[in-house]
């Protein structure tokens, strides 16, 4: 089904992802697979094309271009491509927000040249060990001393955290704030700053190229003008980032999928059994039209989603509901995709087998389908 959300510049911008996802990423998927983290070349390389922060100010070095489609494009071309690793989603689909829009002047002149030209690798630092969906709820702490704040605590599941130069670290900085959600302040810590380590870069079952760390925070100084936003305002500033990026789970849904059924059908193609090509069997061929039907639906469904971010009208429950109805079709087809394979699809030299594990998080992270569910049964009235 034509889509009909995409002017003359997404497709020179579509042509320009698809040549760095295939020239620079693709070919290293099994490296990065084996390693567990991506090329810092390829983040400069990202950077020089224009992949990174095109919606940043023009004053400081960016195209001050906020279109969503931009987003739906690259994410798109990841999958399109087999790429595997590099974390430009988290860093143009959900920390954009946050340095765009909440960092001043002082700061931008800091951070965001490097940001763009992907010398700057960002993660934002939300998941503790006690505390994952509950972020009002966070131990982290900030504690005011003179001119830094005095950060404590620990981080986990953090992506692109083995790499990160710059983390925003959900912190609270007032615990005898009225209600817990009202003392939380987000601060960039920096690579380098005296008690901030890393622990281990964690053995997940899909995903692997995708580096995703324990941070821990030990007494780390840092300066009163890392604070991102107003303090005692991070929740807040948290839930009005958060919509955008459980749309960008939702689009890496529907690309995944599409993945999924391309190589599905390509297999049924070159398999033969019974004298025949097993696309031809009935099940498979009604298995493989029932797929292409649900990812033009996930398709129209989400590309509506993205022109309401760019209006500005996406609410958080549209936004929620999108990435559960979409994630949990992407794991029904990618699913029966592998089924398809019979035997080979349970084999790690096929790349069926690597999506299969890699969108099983899919329902996790973002917020739990749970917790999405319960977002829009809340704004129903229950």
């Amino acid at each position: 089904m034509q889509r009909k959300i995409f002017e003359p510049e997404h497709d020179e911008f579509r042509a320009t992802a698809r040549a760095f996802f295939e020239t620079h990423c693709a070919p290293h998927s099994v490296e990065w697979e084996e390693r567990g983290y991506a090329d810092r070349d390829a983040w400069l390389e990202a950077g020089k094309l224009g992949l990174i922060g095109w919606d940043m100010p023009e004053k400081f070095g960016g195209s001050d271009i906020d279109d969503f489609r931009f987003n739906a494009i690259l994410n798109e071309e990841y999958h399109a491509t087999g790429s595997v690793g590099i974390g430009l989603g988290v860093q143009n689909d959900i920390l954009a927000g946050y340095f765009r829009d909440l960092t001043t002047d002082e700061q931008k002149q800091r951070w965001l040249p490097k940001y763009m030209s992907g010398e700057y690798i960002t993660a934002i630092a939300m998941s503790e060990p006690g505390a994952g969906s509950d972020l009002a709820n966070v131990k982290t702490s900030a504690r005011r001393e003179g001119d830094h704040f005095v950060v404590n605590g620990a981080k986990t599941f953090i992506s692109n955290g083995m790499l990160a130069d710059l983390v925003v670290v959900v912190c609270r900085t007032d615990p005898n704030a009225e209600k817990p959600h009202q003392g939380i302040s987000l601060i960039v810590l920096e690579t380098g700053m005296e008690g901030f380590t890393r622990g281990r870069n964690l053995d997940k079952i899909g995903q692997k190229a995708a580096d995703t760390a324990e941070l821990f925070f030990d007494n780390v100084r840092v300066p009163v003008e890392n604070l991102l936003g107003e303090e005692n305002r991070g929740f807040y500033h948290l839930m009005r980032n958060l919509p955008a990026e459980r749309l960008a789970i939702g689009i890496h849904a529907v690309a995944q999928a599409r993945r999924a059924v391309a190589l599905a059908s390509e297999y049924a193609h070159e398999r033969k059994a019974f004298g025949q090509e097993i696309g031809k069997f009935q099940i498979n061929r009604h298995a493989l039209a029932q797929m292409k039907i649900e990812i033009d639906v996930m398709q129209i469904y989400v590309d509506e989603c993205i022109m309401r971010v760019n209006s500005g009208e996406l609410t958080a429950e549209e936004a929620a509901g999108a990435k559960w109805w979409t994630t949990e079709t992407q794991w029904k087809i990618v699913d029966r995709c592998l089924q398809l394979h019979g035997g080979y699809g349970y084999m790690n030299e096929y790349e069926i087998a690597r999506l299969w594990r890699d969108a099983r998080v899919q329902r996790i992270y973002g917020g739990t389908n749970e917790i999405m569910l319960d977002l829009v049964g809340r704004k129903l009235g229950y």
